[in-house]
């Protein structure tokens, strides 16, 4: 019971610690850039929950700011970015298109960020005010010191049933493209 305590305990600091020490890596494509940079100006000044820093390398950063519209063409670059984020790691979709798309309804805009990458706060607005993503920061702080990042979740999960995936895995079909005839393997 004791030994239960202290890592409960101590999970709950780590949380804390983490909730205060985001280090942003802002995907800036489009307009909602604009309203992005406000935050970071003394009216709004998002330093006061300790996500100032910008990291334009994804190694040092452990949030993911999508801002703007993601195409279909961006899309494994995204991907790759967030492969290199470190873990645990967080996602905020800014705006309506890095959300849903927006009003490009076309063969090139991506219905939404997280057709790519797990979002685990959305938002809305063309553009969103500032105050809306200090709303949102203040929600995934929320969620963090809960444990209920979707990488924390994942991190538990994997510790508890061996790997997992961030996608449905009904999703996941064998690739049999690269065989001769397209036919699978008996594996």
């Amino acid at each position: 019971m004791g030994l239960d305590f202290y890592t409960g305990k101590l999970a709950d600091a780590v949380n804390w610690a983490r909730k205060f020490s985001l280090f942003s890596y802002p995907f800036v494509t489009a307009c909602c850039g604009m309203e992005y940079m406000s935050v970071a100006a003394p009216k709004y000044d998002i330093a006061r929950f300790g996500a100032e820093f910008p990291r334009f390398s994804p190694r040092q950063a452990d949030l993911l700011i999508i801002v703007g519209t993601i195409t279909e063409r961006q899309g494994p670059a995204l991907r790759r970015i967030y492969d290199q984020m470190c873990e645990p790691k967080w996602v905020i979709a800014f705006g309506v298109c890095a959300s849903t798309g927006g009003f490009y309804q076309n063969y090139s805009t991506m219905p939404g960020a997280d057709q790519v990458v797990p979002v685990d706060v959305y938002i809305p607005g063309c553009p969103p005010r500032p105050e809306q993503v200090l709303d949102a920061l203040i929600l995934l702080q929320e969620r963090i010191q809960r444990g209920e990042g979707h990488s924390q979740v994942m991190l538990k999960a994997e510790q508890k049933n061996g790997p997992g995936y961030d996608v449905p895995t009904t999703a996941i079909r064998p690739r049999t493209a690269h065989l001769p005839g397209g036919e699978k393997t008996g594996q």
